[in-house]
């Protein structure tokens, strides 16, 4: 009798387990203009394989490609294969940078780079001397290039005014990376530079911070002062099309617990602050 009842408890959960079960549901900024993403800096001290590992488990599918993943001496050969890896895990590289640029050498490289890498969007970090040439490079390539702020770390930058006013009589295809973390240390509101420089902003890096000065430091999404519900929302308000890429800053030789921390708070901002159709 007890082999019986044994047998049939096996074939039960065989039957079941045969079943389709149910998949998570989609994440929620599948269902918005913008996208989430992970800025390639985040894994300064990963691999590639790391890097795809960890963005797969946190459902990722767009990254912000660093040089020490892709060198910018790469030969056609290592770029196929370097897409052919993302494409594997379902990832897409979406941009280059950031890149520090403190020649003209160093810009016409860079954007050799971006055209042979196959992506029109470069991050980059000028010397401000360099902009009128950045703005005829282009022209010639018809690329966006997002500079990407600081803070108070750098005397390049500190903050999205400084952007703006560097660029607002420049080519409209030059803008700025908005890094939100960055820019509240420089006293600044990442909402309120969004609402105002929206037209400019190609790209975002999100991440929180402790204080609104040079002393705040970078913590996880929702251990920090930044209004996320705000800024969400004003993503929303302001039509943006672009990526939020993960630039997580803390415990940097082992973040991993603090990146699906990150990702996990913004999404669930996202799908808190979502509009209900009644």
């Amino acid at each position: 009798m007890k082999k019986m009842l044994f047998i049939a408890g096996l074939l039960c959960s065989q039957l079941i387990i045969s079943q389709e079960r149910p998949d998570p549901q989609p994440a929620p900024d599948n269902f918005e203009q913008f996208s989430v993403g992970m800025a390639g800096y985040t894994f300064v001290n990963f691999d590639l394989d790391k890097t795809l590992e960890i963005m797969e488990k946190c459902d990722v599918k767009y990254l912000c490609i660093k040089d020490f993943h892709l060198p910018l001496k790469s030969t056609d050969e290592e770029i196929a294969a370097f897409h052919a890896k993302l494409q594997s895990k379902g990832v897409t590289g979406y941009a280059v940078g950031p890149i520090y640029m403190r020649s003209k050498e160093e810009v016409d490289n860079a954007f050799e780079y971006a055209k042979r890498v196959g992506v029109k969007l470069i991050v980059g970090v000028p010397n401000y001397e360099l902009l009128p040439y950045v703005d005829r490079k282009v022209k010639e390539y018809d690329f966006q290039y997002a500079i990407h702020l600081h803070g108070p770390d750098m005397p390049l930058y500190p903050d999205a005014d400084d952007v703006w006013n560097n660029v607002k009589d420049l080519d409209a295809r030059i803008g700025m990376c908005l890094d939100v973390g960055h820019d509240t240390r420089n006293g600044k509101d990442p909402v309120k530079d969004l609402e105002k420089y929206h037209t400019r902003v190609f790209d975002i890096h999100i991440k929180d911070v402790t204080g609104p000065t040079k002393a705040g430091y970078s913590v996880e999404i929702g251990r920090g002062i930044i209004d996320f519900p705000a800024f969400v929302n004003m993503l929303r308000k302001v039509g943006y099309s672009g990526v939020c890429s993960l630039e997580h800053e803390r415990n940097m030789k082992d973040p991993f617990l603090g990146i699906a921390e990150s990702i996990g708070y913004f999404r669930g901002v996202i799908a808190a602050t979502k509009e209900v159709d009644n």
